[in-house]
């Protein structure tokens, strides 16, 4: 036989063993999945990347033992022409479950990307740790192995990646025990409704164990996580849509922390006047409005990529653009709760506030909010330690940092909003609605003159001049422009973008500074 039939023989051969493995555990269990309505982990991945831009690794691990990539498929492709690593747990395979060769590919992968400056993208779908009988413990037990770099310490090199490269999950099916604590390291997770299900212990464990019951949905479905717990950030209607947000959110950020996000080509005027900004804030400071509307007709298309929107819905984070450039927008919402501050969002807006700043986003806050939300509830859940997040996260950002005061704020939120001089806000601009205060008016007369009011002649009309003195010493904007330097400038509403646009320009190359030690210790 000559040489060259002994190669085409050879390169025949590889051919049908990476076909079969490519079927993973084999057609019929990938009907079983596509029954229940998922994707296979390379369906996935397929849908996720540029077409025929895949490239895999050790895709051949176990498949003389029948177990073809040992559950999981990892390699590297692109997003819109950027490079990303990424793995795919493969639920044809053993279950998608974590044994020895499984946690190699799982751990060099995220290695390799920080290593190459490049986002990470997980696409989880595993219950854990394999279970391995007794007598057949070894090589493909996940606690019997002497190696550092396997899954059960992927958390190390997830905590190692943090702050330098993007760190992007999603939970597709059940992922229990130590699979949802890499995902909870990571940047930003999505789950798809009525699908995903993240829990440490699973309903027949706590049955066992306490003798409650309780649905899968009920303990980790997308609905508690993203509503309840805060866990996840992006809750989709299927796996498809779930892929096409994680490429938008992708496009809003960069490679790792020494890049700045990609400009995007803006059609929209950066100079233009949002004309509508002046009827949607009542000058009420106790009228409700939507803040997402005021964002809307702020950022670059009305286009606003909100992060976390069903959880402490009375602040508002996300992406969006100015002048083609990714801000990152933190905004009291006053239809919820006023737009007060509590422990909640407190937890919200310091984590993104900290990503913003890992990653050279600039911050845009617009504030409206009447202060912390008082109450025993709130107390009692350590709004003080909470709180104070928020404060370390806009003291400890350098990115360039724009405020905006709309209406109202009072008290510590002030502080929390970083208005107040002192937390590195670059540049703060005022409606001419804005009040800045140690409470409201009606508050405030009520707790300083309660007697006086009680004994006056005509109660109501001498706590409203009260509130009128009040209001006229500490809400009047042109007057706070004579008296401080901390607000550059009072501003009409429809001027808010164009004021932007101009601010971001200028602090584009503002030199950030390097903090003394190894890193704080946030109140955590």
């Amino acid at each position: 036989m000559s040489d060259n039939s002994v190669m085409q023989e050879k390169i025949d051969h590889l051919r049908r063993v990476k076909a079969a493995a490519a079927l993973g555990g084999g057609q019929e269990k990938i009907d079983k999945e596509h029954s229940k309505g998922r994707l296979t982990a390379r369906e996935r991945i397929d849908a996720l990347l540029d077409e025929g831009s895949f490239v895999e690794f050790n895709r051949l691990i176990k498949h003389q033992e029948g177990a073809p990539g040992d559950g999981i498929v990892t390699g590297h492709g692109t997003i819109n022409n950027r490079i990303v690593c990424l793995y795919a747990q493969d639920a044809t395979v053993l279950g998608g479950s974590q044994g020895y060769m499984h946690g190699r590919k799982l751990y060099k992968i995220h290695e390799m990307a920080m290593n190459m400056g490049v986002p990470i993208i997980a696409l989880n779908n595993s219950p854990g740790a394999r279970v391995v009988r007794p007598e057949l413990a070894g090589s493909d037990d996940p606690y019997r192995v002497s190696d550092e770099k396997h899954a059960g310490v992927v958390f190390y090199v997830n905590t190692l990646s943090s702050g330098v490269i993007p760190q992007i999950a999603a939970i597709f099916g059940n992922c229990t025990g130590g699979s949802v604590y890499s995902p909870a390291l990571m940047d930003f997770i999505f789950m798809v409704d009525k699908e995903s299900h993240m829990f440490i212990t699973g309903p027949k464990v706590i049955k066992s164990v306490t003798g409650e019951e309780v649905s899968m949905a009920d303990l980790g479905g997308a609905e508690v996580h993203c509503a309840k717990t805060g866990v996840a950030d992006f809750k989709v209607e299927s796996e498809l849509d779930c892929f096409a947000e994680i490429r938008r959110l992708l496009d809003f950020l960069p490679d790792n922390w020494q890049k700045a996000p990609n400009r995007q080509k803006n059609e929209d005027d950066p100079e233009r006047l949002a004309d509508r900004l002046n009827e949607l804030v009542p000058s009420s400071t106790s009228k409700a409005y939507d803040m997402r509307k005021v964002i809307n007709e702020i950022v670059d298309m009305g286009d606003f990529c909100e992060v976390k929107a069903e959880f402490a819905k009375e602040i508002i984070v996300g992406f969006a653009r100015i002048d083609g450039e990714s801000v990152g927008i933190v905004a009291n919402q006053p239809m919820v709760k006023a737009g007060c501050m509590t422990v909640e969002s407190s937890l919200k807006q310091a984590r993104f506030i900290r990503f913003c700043d890992c990653f050279n986003i600039p911050l845009v806050l617009l504030v409206d909010t009447p202060g912390y939300l008082p109450g025993k509830g709130q107390e009692h859940a350590a709004i003080i330690t909470h709180g104070a997040k928020v404060l370390y996260a806009l003291s400890e950002a350098t990115v360039p940092k724009v405020a905006v005061l709309l209406r109202k704020v009072y008290g510590g939120a002030a502080l929390g909003m970083g208005i107040l001089p002192g937390f590195g806000t670059d540049l703060i601009y005022a409606w001419p609605t804005a009040e800045i205060g140690a409470m409201g008016a009606k508050q405030a007369v009520g707790l300083f003159y309660s007697k006086e009011i009680e004994a006056a002649p005509d109660p109501e009309g001498f706590r409203l001049t009260k509130e009128t003195e009040y209001r006229n010493l500490y809400a009047d904007s042109l007057a706070l422009a004579s008296q401080v330097t901390y607000v550059h400038d009072i501003i009409e509403p429809n001027e808010t973008r164009r004021y932007l646009t101009r601010s971001l320009r200028l602090l584009r190359g503002k030199a950030r500074r390097k903090r003394l030690g190894h890193h704080g210790n946030m109140p955590l």
